[in-house]
């Protein structure tokens, strides 16, 4: 899997954290999660949820499956 780092005008970088590159060697971290990934008891599988609250965005019953969702569509 690849990692993108977008940066703004103002020279922040915005990206999914990943320990593959050392950010911290760049600057200052801000970390703000993105997602939540977390079992649902109820229908027995692994839901990405919207750290803002806004409903479910993907779910499976493998949580390998949701990171490698998650890192597909919020790079």
């Amino acid at each position: 899997m690849s990692s993108i780092i977008t940066f703004n005008p103002d020279g922040n970088g915005h990206c999914l954290y990943t320990e593959v590159i050392d950010l911290k060697n760049i600057g200052t971290l801000e970390i703000k999660r993105a997602t939540n990934i977390e079992f649902n008891d109820k229908n027995q599988c692994w839901e990405v949820r919207s750290a803002k609250n806004n409903g479910i965005l993907f779910q499976d019953a493998s949580r390998e499956i949701c990171l490698c969702w998650e890192q597909e569509n919020l790079q």
